[in-house]
């Protein structure tokens, strides 16, 4: 599902598939934003996809238990891209202080 779609559901429709309430994924937009523009500071290609799809994306493999691969084919990107960004926006809302990942 894309952002467009996502964000015209209901905030209980939007817990329901992203496991986070509508207040919670905007703090952590911020938060992506910020690093996305430090980041690019230094230059760099262009993103394939917006702040709102990365954590769109990464909540999806995190809650869903979905591979690399299936994740990579839903956003039409590669493999390898889906887990270089998955595993920044992880590292990203860590260092932030503000979220942790579920222990294992």
């Amino acid at each position: 599902m894309r952002w467009e779609t996502i964000n015209k559901l209901a905030a209980d429709e939007f817990r329901r598939l992203t496991g986070v309430k509508k207040p919670t994924f905007e703090e952590m937009v911020k938060i992506l934003q910020a690093a996305r523009a430090e980041k690019k500071l230094r230059g760099g290609r262009k993103n394939k996809l917006s702040i709102e799809e990365t954590l769109l994306m990464t909540l999806e493999y995190l809650r869903e238990y979905r591979t690399y691969f299936h994740v990579s084919k839903s956003y039409g990107i590669s493999e390898g891209y889906a887990y270089k960004t998955i595993r920044w926006v992880e590292d990203t809302l860590i260092k932030s202080k503000k979220f942790s990942l579920p222990g294992q």
